[in-house]
């Protein structure tokens, strides 16, 4: 299947290991982990990949202003001011805030990276950041611009795209490494990822079952969202499939506190796996993610996959901001 055109910014393929200690502490299933937080550095994380579809759409287009949405610590508003400043055009970040934030982690890197920002608060953020976001374009196409909209996430249908890439060569890294996953695990926040993972898993007749950990909304919700937002991709191809909502597997219930609010057993499994594994996770996503699926595997949920993938989709920043929540 032919995909939409695409500019090339992110470290690819990203490389996937093997969490021999973790796997061995969860007896009958081998933990394995992709690493697409390499993708880079200023642009790390699952974004990148997203935006490198959506990015090649608003330059055939002949915008020079990208604008997008996020939470004060957003991975992918950084990574959007982050890539525009690297292509030579500039960013605007409509971003939810409470108003007391200090500048540290992403929301620091966004100023650092010029990128001009409207705060917004929650309410604002929850009913009206679409309205908001064209308010911004059409007050930069009075000034002379041309600037284009990518929603929260890149979870569009243009932005699908960068997962169906990842499965493509997800596949490929199985015929060389001479294994089968029987699951490919993600953190859910706004559906884009899982969606994209999933189109290609059905193109290609793969067995895999792919599975998201919302980090917050519900199962339901994501659903609804990766159900539309797979809609919308189709009309970029040839090739739509055949799914129900029924196919889309969210593992519910590790939502916790809310997005991006932390409770201290998340934090303890951060700060064990570091120590176990040397690898870093994320409070937002990839720590509840990771949390919630090996919390499934205790309970004994995932019996039936053996060998499991775990997307890590980067988010380092955001774990600064949470240092005093830490307890060593």
């Amino acid at each position: 299947m032919k995909l939409p055109n695409k500019i090339d910014i992110a470290n690819l393929p990203t490389k996937i290991e093997k969490l021999e200690r973790l796997s061995k502490s969860l007896e009958g299933h081998e933990i394995y982990i992709k690493r697409d937080d390499q993708t880079g550095s200023e642009i790390s994380g699952n974004k990148v990949r997203k935006l490198e579809y959506a990015v090649k759409e608003a330059l055939d287009q002949g915008c020079d202003y990208l604008i997008t949405c996020g939470g004060i610590q957003s991975n992918h508003a950084r990574a959007t001011a982050a890539v525009a400043a690297k292509l030579g055009i500039n960013s605007f970040l409509v971003l939810r805030s409470k108003g007391e934030e200090k500048l540290e982690g992403n929301c620091f890197l966004d100023q650092v990276l010029g990128a001009k920002i409207r705060y917004i608060t929650a309410d604002e953020y929850r009913d009206h950041r679409m309205d908001i976001m064209k308010e911004v374009k059409n007050e930069l196409d009075k000034k002379g611009h041309k600037a284009y909209i990518i929603p929260e996430g890149a979870s569009n249908g243009i932005g699908t795209f960068g997962y169906y890439g990842a499965m493509e060569e997800i596949l490929k890294q199985e015929e060389e490494m001479g294994i089968k996953f029987d699951a490919v695990v993600m953190a859910v926040g706004s559906g884009g990822t899982y969606a994209g993972l999933f189109y290609a898993n059905k193109v290609n007749e793969n067995t895999a079952k792919i599975l998201g950990v919302n980090v917050c909304d519900d199962a339901g919700y994501f659903k609804e969202a990766i159900f539309n937002i797979l809609h919308e991709s189709f009309g970029y191809t040839s090739k739509s499939i055949e799914f129900s909502k029924e196919e889309i597997n969210i593992i519910d219930g590790y939502v916790g506190e809310g997005y991006a609010l932390s409770r201290p057993e998340e934090l303890t499994f951060i700060h064990e796996l570091a120590k176990l594994e040397g690898l870093i996770l994320d409070p937002v996503y990839t720590g509840k993610a990771m949390y919630g699926l090996v919390e499934e595997i205790k309970k004994g949920n995932l019996k039936d996959y053996k060998n499991i993938l775990f997307i890590h989709t980067g988010g380092l920043f955001g774990l600064f901001p949470k240092k005093d929540q830490f307890s060593f």
